[in-house]
């Protein structure tokens, strides 16, 4: 290869959220140094990915986008392949068995060193490798001996998401240690940043037009507890409602909430935080003792039930979304059953369902090996069609509700998706303060006039679609013709 042969760089993102922060700083450190991002890969000098990890299905879509990535140096301009993230950090030392095309490899606490993973390499270093252990080796290779919390500065990205909206890190890692997760074997311990830096990061996206942020980590309710801020979340939604509300107005999406620490004072801050939005995503994974226990998940089903059941009191309209496991090891139908009942108790505004994916290196990556425990495949999706069935029903309920009783929402007006035949209409995906961007259903805004993207306005909700609302500019509806008088 020849030196300063790579200029155009195309660039893969996969996973979750967390991942694509990531992604969008490479991206920024990239463009600083002089390349150029490029949409098309046939017009790449060099492809990077970076990777998921999480499940054995992530592994497999990780694995295959690579080494399509790497047939291209046979067949294209593609010169060179560099891996990176969290498939990288689990699996480092068979990569290269899964994919000998790699030219590069960095790790989840490395992605600085991702010019340098462009550059030539000396004869005897054709397949450079940035994969620190952890957080605190990596902390040290840059000389930060006394490091705590999250080091690493995301302040400078280049966003990926719409201009209006956009993720904000306010943590990594995860002290819960769940049986089925591979997370801390991954991005390690939780390391929450501090407040200051989150804040200056909010100021700077707001003043870039975002209007609403979406708090991400692995574990958001317990923001603080590593680094000695006593005043955790509730301190934190405080900091950032005062730097929205000093900017002009926006919207705080918290995401990623565990129910085992979450206290009133948190419930309470949501609630009367103006610029708090009556939404929480809170991934519960199980509503049977039996199976949140075998989960590790340090909670009861009835502390689970109590916190819904207070969130409800508390924050009126609050939009509640969860995701759920099933197939978990020894899950009896039992235990699916009262998954059932719960749901339907509770009422979610938005669920997913997983199936239980045997992952190495977990605590219950063994469990499957006991005929006695395994849950067949068939079974669990059976089971995942019964739980996403029961959910349908109850969204597809919701949104038919707030069509007939004419619900009125502010919403927030994410992309245009063009007119009726005569051209009458315009026709928006939008969202209101319950929907989260990406992950939730949306609603459609009929507009006889242009709306601005990005924009807020008052509608009602005139129809449903299935899980989406349909919903029309409440000052269209309540538009009156004066007829003159004679």
């Amino acid at each position: 290869m020849e030196k300063d042969s790579i200029h155009t760089i195309g660039f893969v993102s996969l996973g979750c959220p967390k991942n694509l922060v990531d992604s969008e700083q490479m991206l920024a450190t990239l463009m600083d140094a002089g390349y150029d991002i490029v949409a098309d890969h046939d017009e790449a000098d060099a492809i990077i990915i970076n990777t998921c990890g999480f499940l054995e299905a992530s592994k497999t879509e990780s694995v295959d986008v690579i080494n399509e990535a790497v047939a291209r140096k046979e067949t294209g301009n593609v010169q060179r392949v560099v891996a990176a993230g969290c498939l990288v950090q689990r699996h480092r030392a068979t990569m290269l068995e899964w994919c000998p095309g790699i030219d590069a490899m960095i790790g989840v606490f490395d992605r600085d060193h991702i010019v340098d993973a462009l550059q030539d390499t000396p004869e005897a270093e054709k397949k450079p490798q940035w994969i620190e252990a952890n957080a605190v080796l990596a902390a040290r290779a840059r000389g930060l001996n006394k490091a705590s919390g999250y080091f690493e500065d995301d302040s400078n990205r280049l966003q990926l998401t719409p201009r209006h909206w956009a993720y904000l890190r306010i943590s990594e890692g995860c002290n819960q240690n769940c049986s089925f997760c591979t997370i801390p074997s991954i991005r390690g311990k939780m390391r929450s940043k501090p407040v200051e830096t989150i804040v200056e990061e909010a100021k700077k996206l707001l003043t870039s037009g975002v209007f609403e942020l979406n708090l991400i980590g692995q574990d958001t309710t317990s923001f603080g507890t590593d680094i000695g801020y006593e005043e955790g979340l509730v301190g934190l939604l405080t900091a950032l409602n005062n730097a929205v509300a000093a900017t002009g107005g926006g919207w705080i999406r918290l995401m990623y909430a565990y129910p085992t620490y979450f206290t009133d004072e948190m419930i309470e801050a949501m609630a009367k935080l103006p610029h708090v939005l009556p939404y929480i995503d809170i991934p519960l994974q199980h509503a049977s003792d039996n199976m949140l226990s075998a989960m590790r998940r340090n909670v009861t089903a009835d502390v689970q039930s109590s916190l819904l059941d207070r969130l409800r009191e508390k924050i009126p309209g609050v939009g509640i979304r969860t995701t759920m496991i099933t197939g978990f090891p020894g899950e009896t139908e039992e235990d699916h059953t009262a998954l059932l009942d719960f749901i339907g108790h509770h009422q979610f505004e938005a669920m997913g369902v997983f199936q239980y994916s045997k992952e190495a290196g977990t605590v219950a990556g063994t469990m499957e090996l006991d005929e006695n425990l395994r849950v067949p495949d068939e079974t669990k999706q059976l089971r995942e069609e019964e739980l996403m069935l029961l959910q349908q029903e109850i969204a597809f309920a919701k949104a038919s509700k707030a069509a007939g009783d004419g619900i009125k929402h502010d919403v927030l007006i994410d992309a245009y998706l063009g007119e009726t035949g005569e051209g009458e209409i315009h026709l928006y995906q939008c969202r209101t303060k319950q929907q989260a961007p990406d992950v939730d259903a949306c609603t459609i805004l009929m507009a006889e006039t242009k709306q601005t993207i990005g924009a807020v306005i008052p509608c009602t909700i005139v129809d449903s679609d299935g899980y989406d609302m349909i919903a029309r500019p409440t000052t269209e509806l309540e538009k009156v013709v004066s007829l003159p008088l004679r």
